[in-house]
């Protein structure tokens, strides 16, 4: 799980400030490394490197970033890697000059990369699938163009559309990708299932309509664009460098399934995706959670509901709403720790959650209190938590996770660990709540979340890709042994071992 943002300016604009900007407002999304890439006319300009947006980007490199459009990402890595080789945008030169990024995961990426070999004579340097995404499109602009292009104004927006076609019958999982051909324009497209989010706004200057692309609209809001709605799953967006617009959908097979993750953890509460509001998403949740505790603990006697920071908070406040107990803060967020969900290996992820929260004493000290957080994954940020709470002197600590326990890998860019690591693994509610440490501990209902995501279902998806938490795959290519793969991937003994 991954950020990308893409610009087409004004002739006259330089994109990387936008671009920077964008990626300042995305970096929730991925904290392992950065790059940009822009260009003009004739030449592209790029920087990537590990490392947070601010770090990787000094004042200096807005004078080298040249041009008018370009694309930006922020990466976390799925598998573990940290190698600034793999740091995204991508680049290869054949044909005309194509620059990718990417956010999500292909499930067949060693099927892609030996067809790229044995039929379009392409080698990639690295084992990422984006780097593989990047080699198939341009192959497939290649194949368009009946692999004899001419020169630049040889290639149309139909070459393009039939390109896309190409890779969404070769490519499966999920992406969301925005590339960008030098000197000709950029090229958004969105997987069939749709299962990664990408927004698309505008803004006109000097009568000059900009565009731009993003996985989150608060990306539109934060550069002053209007969010004009999402780049519907399967469908390609070109936007070529004088402004002009095409959109086409390019896949015969759309099955509108978004990754209910986004709404439960990864997005911000101030984005709305494919026409339902985050903050509204979670809201709902708490509501749903306050009824199913008024069900099952009618006399729970809770004094104070206390959320993780940050991402428990917005469901906090409607849950302690609807039970009718006050709502207190009693936990301190370091802001300068990163979120723990996404670093890889669990050495480095204890180490953190030990540094990132601090309580308030008297928020706790004689008080039943319910914490509330998002999901809990492998455990261990909601023990430690617990334990302050037990050590601020609370009398009793009550749980509630947003989320129903999670024990499916998910295999779309969310890098969850190894299903043996879950702490909800082969467990029961009641063994969670012991190895927790936490007085009773309550889930939501999966078909309690799915409709607090939908909302009123006016405007968004069908349904939601859950496979976290039921195991049902939207795609095809997911078998066992392709799991029992990608865990011996993704276990924390590998990870902690990776080279950086």
């Amino acid at each position: 799980m991954c950020g990308i943002v893409g610009i087409v300016g004004h002739p006259d604009s330089q994109a990387a400030q936008s671009l920077y900007d964008g990626l300042l407002v995305l970096q929730h999304r991925g904290q392992d490394a950065a790059g940009i890439v822009t260009s003009d006319s004739n030449n592209i300009c790029h920087r990537r490197a590990n490392g947070l947006v601010r770090d990787v980007f000094r004042p200096k490199h807005s004078e080298t970033l040249r041009g008018s459009m370009g694309i930006g990402h922020v990466r976390y890595p799925t598998a573990g890697s940290s190698s600034v080789s793999e740091a995204q945008p991508f680049y290869t030169n054949t044909p005309f000059g194509v620059s990718l990024a990417h956010n999500g995961n292909l499930n067949n990426t060693q099927d892609i990369i030996s067809g790229l070999l044995e039929y379009d004579h392409r080698r990639i340097n690295t084992s990422s699938d984006s780097e593989a995404l990047l080699n198939l499109f341009a192959a497939e602009i290649q194949r368009s163009l009946n692999g004899n292009p001419g020169g630049l104004d040889s290639l149309s927006e139909d070459d393009i559309f039939r390109a896309v076609e190409r890779v969404h019958l070769r490519a499966e999982g999920s992406y969301s990708v925005v590339t960008l051909i030098t000197g000709w324009g950029m090229v958004a497209f969105r997987d069939p299932n749709g299962i990664r989010p990408l927004c698309i706004g505008s803004n006109v200057v000097d009568g000059f309509t900009e565009r731009v692309v993003a996985s989150e609209s608060v990306v539109c809001k934060t550069l002053g664009f209007n969010h004009d709605g999402d780049v519907s799953p399967g469908e390609a967006v070109i936007v070529r460098m004088n402004g002009e617009i095409s959109r086409k959908v390019c896949s015969s097979e759309v099955d509108h399934h978004p990754c209910i993750f986004e709404h439960v953890y990864f997005a911000r509460p101030d984005s709305v995706l494919d026409g339902i509001s985050v903050h509204s998403s979670r809201l709902r949740m708490g509501a749903s959670l306050a009824r199913k505790i008024t069900t099952q603990f009618p006399d729970h006697g809770i004094d104070a509901v206390i959320p993780v920071p940050d991402s428990g908070r917005i469901a906090a406040l409607d849950l302690a709403r609807e039970l009718g107990v006050p709502y207190r803060e009693g936990f301190v967020k370091n802001r300068y720790i990163g979120r723990t969900f996404i670093m890889p290996g669990q050495t480095i992820r204890k180490d953190s959650v030990r540094k990132k929260l601090n309580s308030i004493e008297e928020e706790f000290s004689g008080k039943t209190i319910l914490i509330v957080d998002d999901s809990i994954v492998r455990g261990n940020t909601s023990r430690r938590i617990v334990d302050m709470a037990r050590d601020a002197g609370a009398s009793k600590v009550y749980f509630a996770s947003c989320s129903p326990p999670i024990v499916h890998p998910n295999v779309y860019g969310i890098d969850m660990p190894a299903k043996s690591e879950y702490v909800a693994h082969n467990r029961s509610v009641e063994e969670i709540r012991d190895a927790i440490g936490s007085d009773w501990l309550v889930y939501q209902d999966l078909d309690d979340l799915v409709e607090a995501c939908l909302g009123d279902g006016r405007e968004g998806p069908a349904n939601f890709d859950c496979s976290c938490f039921d195991g049902v795959y939207v795609t095809g290519g997911i078998t066992e042994e392709y799991l029992e793969r990608i865990e011996g991937l993704r276990n924390d003994s590998v990870k902690n071992r990776a080279p950086v």
